[in-house]
């Protein structure tokens, strides 16, 4: 009989309920039973035990103990917080990348943004959350740090939620604008006003705009 680790089932698990939030299944809010999400998933309580316990350490899920545990609300610090510092380091990113660019980088964010847009027209929220990765992408790969890299693949999966949202309101097709505005700065080699707009399109995230 083969031997199945049970760190596999923790990871199983810890994708499978991470997912289940970053998609919307699990609203913020939502209260979780380990129990039942163990049958939901085939497995036994204690690997649902443990990826709850790391989602709580990323900040998705949050507890008190004897009274409840749930998926992490959107208003919570730790959301704002996170929201700062992968606002931050994008811009960060931008600055770094704008110098080393070259045509190659910018037609792949154009073409990233005209997906971009053609996503959201067609109110496919998950191709447009792809294309706006794809955009944001370039320029963090080209800045080449690996601490701004590793900062964001931390904190953006508490960021994703409100990233959904926005682009499934009419208002997130101000992003494509901004997009388009991010492209010309990185174009003219203007890293300062890059950053600028970088940091500007990610706080559209937590602001109304008609």
């Amino acid at each position: 009989m083969q031997y199945i680790s049970r760190a596999l089932y923790r990871d199983q698990a810890l994708s499978a309920i991470r997912a289940a939030i970053l998609d919307g299944d699990l609203a913020p809010g939502t209260p979780i039973k380990d129990v039942e999400l163990a049958e939901r998933l085939g497995l036994s309580r204690t690997p649902v035990r443990e990826a709850l316990a790391r989602l709580a350490d990323e900040g998705l899920v949050e507890s008190k103990p004897h009274s409840y545990t749930r998926v992490t609300p959107l208003d919570t610090t730790p959301v704002r917080d996170a929201h700062a510092v992968v606002q931050a380091m994008h811009a960060l990113a931008a600055r770094l990348a704008v110098p080393r660019m070259g045509e190659a980088e910018l037609t792949a964010m154009r073409a990233a943004n005209d997906r971009f847009a053609t996503a959201l027209a067609a109110g496919d929220v998950a191709a447009a959350l792809a294309a706006d990765d794809e955009f944001h992408d370039v320029a963090v790969r080209v800045a080449g740090n690996f601490a701004v890299t590793a900062t964001i693949e931390r904190y953006t999966p508490l960021v994703r939620r409100l990233e959904r949202l926005r682009f499934a309101a009419p208002s997130g097709r101000h992003s494509v604008v901004a997009h388009d505005g991010i492209v010309a700065a990185c174009a003219a080699g203007d890293a300062d006003l890059a950053a600028r707009l970088v940091e500007r399109n990610w706080a559209t995230l937590t602001r109304e705009e008609n």
